[in-house]
């Protein structure tokens, strides 16, 4: 006799009010329906405002957050980037997709994040070997527990390394205070079903520089030169 199925415990269910389905009807009746729009504006204020981050850019996943944030640093074909090992591939994808080589760096035990220790002994052997160092460092907040900001950004620091920082599952979460997502040269942000907060799909790159911002903001609408990115309409 087959023993009866345990209760399924979702990782984190997605849950919809009242609120979201009165926007979805707004950009219905206001025709903002693709590809940007006022509440796009506003979000992204929002955003920048809520993680303390000076800029924000949405896009269409996270993952294209880290893409866009890889061709903003210049890494491409034959350089590396430093990958922490426990995480969702899409973390590790992008750099793929640039034709780069992902290094991974395993785990502590106290975070289940990249463990510094180990970040620092793997470049300084490539520092002393032939290689060149890699051209950027993702660690990430797994399921919104912050990896050791400090350690990890003082390394980082200290190689002249950019750091694209994952917090794709860690909007909210802090680090003496300071938002997640607003610690690296660019932060990322998920919005997939899964996430703090979701519209389904979608992501967001941070930063402080707004001139990255601008790049990954043509970058994702076609580098069209002709026409802003966004129209700056007020939701009504």
């Amino acid at each position: 006799m087959k023993s009866k199925p345990a209760n399924r415990i979702y990782l984190s269910p997605p849950h919809m009010g009242s609120g979201e389905l009165r926007y979805i009807h707004d950009a219905f009746d206001t025709n903002w329906i693709a590809p940007v729009g006022p509440h796009i504006n506003e979000f992204e204020k929002q955003l920048a405002s809520y993680t303390g981050a000076k800029h924000a850019a949405v896009l269409s996943s996270g993952t294209a957050a880290i893409h866009l944030a890889l061709q903003i640093l210049g890494v491409g074909r034959g350089d590396s980037v430093i990958c922490q090992s426990f995480t969702f591939a899409g973390s590790a994808f992008p750099v793929i997709y640039q034709g780069a080589k992902p290094i991974f760096i395993d785990s502590e035990s106290d975070t289940w994040n990249m463990d510094p220790n180990t970040l620092a002994d793997a470049l300084k052997q490539i520092n002393e070997s032939p290689n060149k160092l890699p051209r950027a460092i993702i660690p990430v907040h797994l399921y919104g527990m912050p990896y050791n900001t400090k350690d990890i950004h003082e390394i980082a620091a200290h190689y002249e390394i950019p750091v694209i920082e994952d917090a794709a599952e860690a909007l909210g979460s802090t680090v003496n205070e300071k938002l997640c997502g607003s610690f690296g040269d660019i932060g990322i942000l998920s919005f997939n079903g899964n996430k703090i907060i979701t519209t389904s799909g979608g992501g967001a790159l941070l930063s402080d520089n707004e001139e990255y911002i601008a790049k990954a903001k043509f970058l994702a609408t076609q580098a069209r030169d002709d026409e802003p990115h966004y129209q700056h309409t007020e939701i009504g």
